[in-house]
């Protein structure tokens, strides 16, 4: 009884610290139920006088975001596919095959990921007219991807370094190729943190806005969700309500992902090793 006391101090400070930190997600619950009328007046009142699901029709046809969340799925789902790969491969390159120069190159590669975004997005501008992809989806995908694996590729060359090499010392005992090595038996132990890439670049690209507004300005069939939102935004006036129904509908993607990875999420951020 006498530590239930103790900790109840500490709990209401969580619980209340919890309750502003979730507030604002249940309020544009809320308000993506109400009208525009009452989106303004009601202040931070939570229960809406009436509750308008019509806010949800907008936002899918009206608002064209049914084509919209189809180019999103399309573009963040490859993306992370390929980041996966590339990271993966180069991790464990890096990680296991020794060459010359290679410090000072990990160097130069880790570097790069203190490039501000809008310092590259020129060239990739170029690089991808030049080869012709200009406002089409293969074109977003391939400037979502360029520069992503960075990050990646430096942790899975930290988990793969930390993986005994008398793996694949036995490995290769038993006849297993370099690649064969890295398929089954390296690979598996780093599902912790290919569900942290998964989940990390799935939202990354999910939300990204900049390089989606620049590489679709002349083609808006293809925009992604985040600038498909500018269609509820007016010269002189905002839907409110659709604006707030469609971040709700662009956010439970990311959601059911890390609710189905988290185990796995929260192992590759603590850097364990399933053996």
């Amino acid at each position: 009884m006498r530590a239930w006391i103790r900790q109840l101090p500490i709990q209401i400070v969580l619980a209340t610290v919890a309750t502003i930190w979730v507030f604002p997600f249940i309020w544009m619950i809320s308000s993506s139920f109400k009208t525009n009328r009452e989106f303004l007046s009601a202040g931070l009142g939570l229960w809406p006088r009436q509750f308008r699901v019509d806010n949800y029709v907008r936002a899918w046809e009206v608002a064209n975001f049914s084509q919209y969340f189809q180019n999103s799925v399309i573009v963040t789902i490859t993306t992370v596919a390929i980041v996966v790969v590339i990271s993966a491969l180069t991790g464990y390159a890096l990680a296991r095959v020794e060459f010359p120069g290679k410090r000072p190159l990990i160097v130069l590669y880790a570097a790069t990921l203190f490039i501000p975004k809008g310092y590259t997005i020129i060239p990739v501008y170029q690089l991808i007219r030049e080869l012709g992809l200009l406002n089409t989806i293969p074109g977003l995908i391939l400037a979502e991807t360029g520069a992503a694996p960075v990050l990646f590729a430096l942790l899975f060359m930290a988990h793969f370094s930390s993986v005994p090499k008398e793996l694949d010392e036995a490995a290769e005992l038993d006849g297993a190729t370099f690649g064969q090595t890295f398929l089954y038996v390296m690979l598996p132990l780093a599902m912790p943190m290919v569900a942290t890439t998964v989940v990390l670049q799935f939202m990354w690209t999910w939300n990204s806005f900049f390089t989606p507004l620049v590489l679709t300005l002349n083609n808006p069939d293809l925009r992604t969700l985040t600038v498909g939102m500018y269609a509820f935004v007016g010269e002189y006036n905002t839907d409110w309500t659709g604006l707030t129904a469609a971040a709700l509908i662009s956010i439970v993607p990311i959601l059911s992902l890390f609710l189905l990875l988290q185990r796995y999420f929260i192992a590759g951020l603590t850097g364990s090793v399933k053996s």
